[in-house]
């Protein structure tokens, strides 16, 4: 008689340790096929997505106004119609300031590298022994033909993204009728989902109820912090005399949402703007200065009040989880990358060590 494979003793061992509870099966086949749902029919249901990020988002208020004495339907009107009425105004006051102030910096980016080049040829005559590698003037000369298309070449894009502007559209009707109705019916829905659920769905539903607390918090916390750094940016900036104030802080404030790395790209441009305008003078080391205080004050004070339940995690941890899930899910993916990283804690922790004890 032939002695069994070890290999395939322990890969069989594994198996009965993990998976002999139902609800473990029942919990691995609800995750598995969340992914693959999200993975293959994502891109279709994403006013869908919004809608149930929306909800996260706005739910609490509504709930609050209960606590208030509020009708369900009442609250639900109210908190609605708020939200509606900030959208619009910042469509209609907001937004046409950010994309004037992007035009005028897309116009003038090569003047503005043609500058650059200027400071840099005075750079390479006061320092010669640094600056005559012909290989390094090469280089110089080739990013500021480049940079001379930029215009042409963002104008010639402009046709591209009306596809893009249509679904925006089609976006603005779907998405308040499905935040009406999720705020509205909440539990009824939730309620009519689990009848989908298996029936040994005990660990589902705990890992359900962690999951949901955290991404709520999650969602509510990320888009304060986003409003408070970047109005903190803008007015900063502003305050300082800064070309592209509101530009340049929508972008520290939408910097957030990308932990780590974020805040690398976006200093990239504030330098470069900050440069260009003051050269190295007192004005720019002021406005770099604050630009790390408000960094300093989002990441020591405002993310811990923020976050306390939800970033138990390694920065090294988060850092992977948003390269990984941006890879997969662009945009969405790194907005959620700490929540999913957070459901993969929370599915281990809560996974049954030895066959069915939990």
């Amino acid at each position: 008689m032939r002695e069994p494979n070890p290999l395939l003793s322990s890969i069989s061992d594994w198996f009965r340790r993990n998976f002999s509870d139902p609800a473990t099966v029942a919990l691995f086949f609800t995750v598995l096929f969340m992914l693959l749902f999200l993975e293959f029919f994502g891109h279709f249901f994403m006013p869908v997505l919004i809608s149930i990020v929306l909800t996260y988002l706005l739910l609490s208020v509504v709930r609050l106004l209960e606590r208030c004495r509020f009708p369900h339907f009442l609250a639900v009107l109210v908190v609605f119609s708020v939200f509606i009425g900030l959208v619009i105004f910042a469509i209609v006051w907001i937004l046409p300031i950010v994309v004037r102030q992007l035009q005028n910096l897309a116009n003038e980016l090569p003047t503005a590298f043609s500058q650059g080049h200027q400071w840099m040829t005075t750079l390479m005559q006061k320092y010669p022994v640094i600056f005559a590698d012909p290989h390094f003037q090469q280089s110089i000369l080739f990013l500021q033909n480049e940079m001379s298309n930029v215009g042409q070449l963002a104008l010639k894009h402009v046709w591209i993204l009306i596809p893009n502007l249509i679904t925006v559209v089609l976006y603005f009707i779907l998405v308040p009728l499905l935040l009406f109705f999720f705020l509205k019916d909440s539990h009824k829905i939730v309620h009519w989902f689990t009848k989908f659920l298996p029936k040994n769905r005990s660990l589902v539903m705990n890992v359900w109820q962690d999951v949901n607390q955290k991404i709520g918090c999650y969602v509510r916390g990320r888009v304060i912090e986003v409003l408070i750094v970047g109005s903190m940016s803008s007015i900063a900036f502003a305050l300082l005399g800064m070309e592209y104030a509101m530009l340049m802080g929508m972008l520290v404030g939408l910097s957030v949402i990308i932990p780590y790395i974020g805040v690398v790209l976006v200093t990239i441009p504030i330098f470069i703007i900050a440069l260009m305008q003051w050269g190295i003078a007192p004005h720019f080391l002021y406005l770099m200065i604050t630009y790390a205080v408000i960094i300093l004050i989002d990441a020591n004070v405002i993310i811990p009040l923020l976050f306390s339940e939800t970033m138990d995690l390694h920065p090294v941890v988060i850092i992977l989880s948003v390269l990984v899930f941006g890879g997969i899910w662009g945009f969405w993916g790194v907005f959620f990358a700490i929540p999913l990283a957070t459901v993969g804690d929370v599915i281990l922790r809560n996974w049954p060590r030895e066959g069915g004890d939990i």
